[in-house]
């Protein structure tokens, strides 16, 4: 388990788990589109039997979802994620004024891109 300091989101990986979903807006899941609810983890042990599964119950109609959610909110920048999937990086109002340095300015953008695009792509 691997903890982004950054955004404080812990990333695990689930293998070999059924997954029932309860949608509104779709009679299946699509691939690609976010979908807003509770993701139950399911554990039933009977006799020596050991079962575990995923409950999704959908709780909002598609509708209510904000239109390009921010997936990262930093001091320079924000990271969006379009309909499509598509992330796209903003620049945050640049308050140039007494003691305004390019090159700190130019890092700070940089490494906060860095974190942003470390906690969406999956290390092998």
């Amino acid at each position: 388990m691997k903890k982004n300091k950054k955004q404080g989101w812990n990333k695990n990986t689930e293998l070999c788990v059924d997954v029932t979903t309860f949608l509104r807006s779709d009679k299946r899941m699509k691939a690609g589109k976010d979908y807003q609810g509770v993701l139950r983890r399911n554990v039933v042990c009977e006799d020596f039997n050991y079962n575990e599964t995923l409950t999704f119950v959908e709780t909002a109609s598609q509708k209510q979802m904000k239109r390009n959610p921010q997936v990262f909110c930093g001091d320079y920048i924000t990271l969006t994620r379009s309909n499509d999937g598509n992330y796209h990086p903003n620049f945050r109002p640049i308050h140039i004024g007494p003691g305004f340095c390019i090159s700190d300015y130019a890092a700070g953008v940089g490494n906060e891109l860095l974190w942003a695009l470390e906690g969406l792509i999956v290390n092998g």
